[in-house]
């Protein structure tokens, strides 16, 4: 089974400050968003074709039809809401996690293009985890890239702003920084059923990496609830920490 980290969402009433930050601020590359059942969703590139990672925002949106991610903003305020991790057989994924005792929950096959399964925060180390098998149009992120720059984000449709055009400061975003009481279970999570490769691991900290660059750190602390603390990453700049949707993020100088 191939599994990658494809992008942490965020959940918000409003993206628009959190697209300005991205987009104009960060020096972002929207790729794409449209409309969903209960929400609205848009992906921003924190990076370029050889580093970086995704971040998802999302807006609630006919909320009489399908009203979860109304009814989280309700419960817990903007901040982070999900991991979605890529894999190349759902039916393969499902029979990992189960095979671990955990149990996926929402499995959806209605659609041959995205068919998803998630972990609930129980049982995924505090944070929801998608498990999703799409069809992907694109070879790779440079191909990908490319096509945003000749044609835009694929929208379908597009339901944001356009933001004002990058200021020139340029931030890349390394990896999703999460609290857990145990290290061990964490990492069986993340690392042994999803596939994460141990790239450093001292004094209570574990580095997972995923084959499209994607960084998982897990931070033992049990002082703190397990969950996603953050995100982290690099700026062309000074060092800078952001609320982007009710999420802190971390940039050290390049």
């Amino acid at each position: 089974m191939h599994v990658d980290l494809d992008h942490v969402a965020l959940a918000t009433r409003d993206a628009s400050p959190a697209i300005h930050t991205l987009v104009t601020e960060l020096s972002g590359t929207v790729l794409f968003g449209g409309h969903g059942v209960g929400f609205r969703p848009m992906q921003i590139l924190l990076g370029d074709a050889e580093q970086g990672m995704r971040v998802e925002l999302l807006e609630p949106w006919l909320t009489g039809e399908n009203d979860f991610l109304d009814r989280f903003l309700t419960q817990h305020g903007q901040g982070p809401h999900h991991l979605t991790f890529k894999v190349d057989s759902l039916d393969d994924a499902l029979d990992r996690v189960r095979s671990a005792g955990l149990t996926p929950v929402n499995v959806d096959r209605s659609d041959d293009e995205w068919q998803e399964a998630f972990l609930l925060p129980r049982e995924a180390n505090g944070t929801v985890v998608q498990l999703a098998q799409a069809v992907d149009m694109f070879p790779s992120r440079a191909d990908l890239l490319d096509h945003v720059r000749r044609h835009g984000p694929h929208t379908h449709p597009q339901w944001w702003i356009d933001p004002p055009a990058p200021t020139g400061v340029r931030a890349i975003l390394d990896r999703v920084v999460i609290v857990s009481p145990s290290p061990d279970l964490a990492c069986r999570l993340f690392a042994d059923i999803l596939q994460g490769n141990v790239e450093h691991e001292d004094r209570g900290v574990v580095d997972l990496v995923w084959p499209s660059g994607a960084r998982l750190r897990i931070v033992t602390d049990t002082t703190m609830p397990p969950g996603v603390d953050h995100l982290a990453g690099r700026i062309n700049a000074p060092a800078r920490e952001l609320d982007i949707a009710g999420t802190r993020v971390v940039l050290e100088p390049c």
